[in-house]
């Protein structure tokens, strides 16, 4: 019999284990259109999903496989899809759609360098932006972002448990060189696996779309319950019916939409943090280069240089309060990128104005940004 948690050690490309964390949260539904650098994610799934009685549809474009998404999750399943920039781009407004109905799901962004075909096979980091502001009209959206196998799997996990407590998409904002390295990953026990399970209404007077509480986040029944659903994109009221006049209608709507993510930023936000009390010069990193981070700081410790260190697990809300404190402490905060400057704008955003914000930036040959370049950066800027 197939298992559907594979628990042991395994030497896992980090597609292979983002496939597995979703299979561990109990997706049962895949849908995708082949792209790279993500296709063993979808190749994975093509291969165990069947097995465990779940459904891998393999679509014509990435607006079908995101749509297929939607589908699957007001029939109940937990559903995702998996792409890169340019596939992407076309799902950014049925991703706006999935905000506005509070759709859970989960989509999976293994980036690589762009504008357009770009390099197909290439490492960038340059999705960041578009993960929060892709979609149109105000919103918020949650982000996360692994830096190694292992994480390709726990962060995949945790994206299905965020999306089903908050009734809402999440990105996993990967990138070429953590999904395709290859990593010791350590897959515990299923009963040790910790799931979330979206709330359903107990009798039909709960509103599928409203809550008294202005950030709360409503039950969710499944089509063909028996709740006389009404979903739609447009303004509409607890219950669904649309209101494409009403300001007051509107303005209820999209601020709780954003108030049940940003008003729980505490319990979403996770970080790694490494020297903060005893920093001389900062560095703010998220995904595969804050791999490089790691080991210059051990070569610039060598040097006598004591340096601070926030990785970014969560990518979207951004992590003001940890970004803030490093700022607080440094008067420099180095942050390496593989595109020309994208959140580095955030830091800048968050940090003490006498706290300056400096970027390490690299596109082009998907070339990582190397230990030597990063600790260059902290030399040149320590007090």
């Amino acid at each position: 019999m197939e298992k559907r948690v594979l628990a042991g050690v395994h030497f896992w490309e980090g597609n292979v284990a983002c496939a597995e964390g979703a299979l561990a949260a109990e997706c049962s539904f895949f849908a995708g259109y082949p792209i790279t650098p993500q296709r063993e994610i979808m190749e994975r799934m093509a291969s165990r999903l069947p097995l465990l009685k779940g459904v891998f549809l393999q679509v014509e474009d990435e607006i079908a496989a995101i749509n297929a998404v939607i589908g699957a999750s007001w029939a109940g399943a937990k559903a995702m899809t998996a792409t890169s920039g340019p596939g992407f781009s076309l799902m950014q407004e049925a991703i706006g759609y999935m905000v506005m109905t509070e759709t859970p799901g989960v989509i999976v962004d293994v980036q690589r360098l762009g504008p357009a075909t770009g390099q197909a096979t290439k490492c960038g980091q340059g999705d960041v932006m578009q993960a929060r502001w892709g979609r149109h009209g105000d919103q918020a959206i949650i982000a996360l972002c692994p830096n190694s196998a292992q994480e390709m799997f726990d962060l995949t996990v945790e994206a299905f448990n965020l999306s089903e407590r908050y009734r809402c998409p999440v990105i996993v904002l990967a990138d070429e060189i953590v999904g395709h390295l290859r990593e010791r990953v350590e897959v515990p026990s299923e009963d040790k696996i910790v799931l979330v399970e979206r709330r359903r209404p107990y009798s039909l007077d709960e509103a599928p779309f409203g809550s008294i509480k202005p950030n709360g986040v409503p039950p969710m029944p499944r089509l063909g319950d028996g709740f006389n659903l009404l979903v739609t994109g447009s303004t509409h009221d607890e219950y669904g019916y649309r209101h494409t006049a009403s300001p007051m209608v509107h303005s209820k709507l999209v601020t709780r939409l954003v108030r049940k993510i940003m008003d729980h930023v505490d319990d979403i936000v996770k970080v790694e943090l490494q020297g903060i009390e005893e920093a001389e010069v900062g560095v703010v990193s998220y995904g595969c280069t804050s791999r490089s981070v790691y080991e210059a700081i051990k070569m610039a410790e060598d040097k006598g240089v004591k340096v601070g260190h926030v990785r970014l697990k969560t990518i979207w809300p951004f992590p003001d309060k940890p970004v803030k404190a490093l700022s607080e402490r440094v008067d420099v905060i180095v942050v390496p990128e593989l595109n020309l400057g994208q959140i580095s704008l955030e830091v800048r955003r968050v940090a003490r104005e006498a706290c300056r914000v400096v970027g390490l930036n690299k596109v082009g040959g998907g070339r990582p940004i190397t230990p030597r370049e990063v600790v260059n950066q902290l030399l040149r800027w320590r007090r």
